[in-house]
């Protein structure tokens, strides 16, 4: 069980060292925060990476904290900022900003931008976020208020897809 520990808290600092890197040049890519996950047994050090991936985003404009960009369905206050960029043929790309009140709230935020920010409006639709939560394990170490927040968040950004695509 030590041995475990001491390795789970080394796979801890590599990743937080990792996720500093990429917050200096962008976005951690989806792909590796699931490698970065699987290396992780224990939830604790599992829900302090989340912590720390919402702490990696920039902090949301003060513009963007309205009404029209708060996301209902939260038991926590959440913002989704949208920006839609036509890309030609292949349909429009939106590129999403976020913040919460709530520290885990936050890091799903990231979790969500890793996942669709930069991404073609097709392609976003086509993305099953809620099963990447349920294979993270989020699903049943979160409450179900986070969970349906969580949900609330992938339906704010997938009607967004929806909408960039009629104009």
């Amino acid at each position: 069980m030590l041995v475990s520990a001491v390795a789970s808290a080394a796979h801890l600092a590599y990743i937080l060292d990792m996720t500093d890197i990429y917050a200096a040049n962008a976005t951690i890519p989806i792909d590796a925060i699931v490698d970065d996950f699987s290396l992780l047994d224990d939830w604790d050090d599992r829900y302090r990476y989340v912590i720390e991936l919402g702490r990696k985003l920039p902090p949301l404009d003060e513009r963007d904290r309205n009404e029209r960009n708060k996301v209902q369905g939260c038991a926590s206050q959440v913002w989704l900022a949208t920006t839609v960029r036509a890309a030609g043929s292949d349909g429009p790309v939106l590129s999403f900003v976020g913040d919460s009140d709530a520290h885990i709230v936050k890091g799903l935020i990231a979790i969500l931008l890793a996942t669709y920010s930069g991404q073609h409006a097709k392609e976003i639709l086509a993305t099953d976020a809620v099963e990447l939560f349920n294979r993270l394990g989020l699903r049943e170490h979160l409450t179900p208020q986070r969970s349906n927040g969580f949900r609330s968040m992938v339906e704010r950004i997938k009607t967004d897809a929806r909408a960039a695509m009629t104009q």
